[in-house]
């Protein structure tokens, strides 16, 4: 069974920076797809980055430029480094892995305000 925890999360002022981690436990790491979503309240869910097993990274529009996915096969860990970030940022982050079957983290929050 995969359990992915995330954290990084805080409170950061428009134009700082933040970089979550989410841990994964659980077999295959290297062979997951990994992702991370936002969702603001009362809005959905949505891709905000995701990389391939092989390394292949794609980016919401909203982010491009200024997020970057990463991953450490050998620690099996996923990364969202985040500058520049903006108010409309502000949202909880989901890890999400996915093969066979697909797994969410709980959520870490991450609010952009001075």
């Amino acid at each position: 069974q995969v359990q992915l925890v995330e954290s990084g999360g805080g409170l950061v002022q428009p134009g700082g920076s933040l970089r979550l981690s989410c841990a994964f436990s659980g077999a295959f790491f290297s062979l997951n797809a990994m992702a991370w979503y936002h969702q603001a309240p009362g809005k959905e869910r949505k891709l905000v980055a995701e990389i391939s097993s092989g390394d292949i990274t794609t980016y919401a529009d909203s982010v491009k430029g200024r997020f970057t996915i990463s991953r450490d096969n050998a620690n099996k860990m996923v990364y969202l480094q985040m500058s520049s970030l903006k108010p409309e940022d502000t949202a909880v982050y989901y890890c999400y892995a996915r093969r066979r079957s697909t797994f969410w983290g709980q959520g870490t929050q991450v609010t952009v305000s001075s």
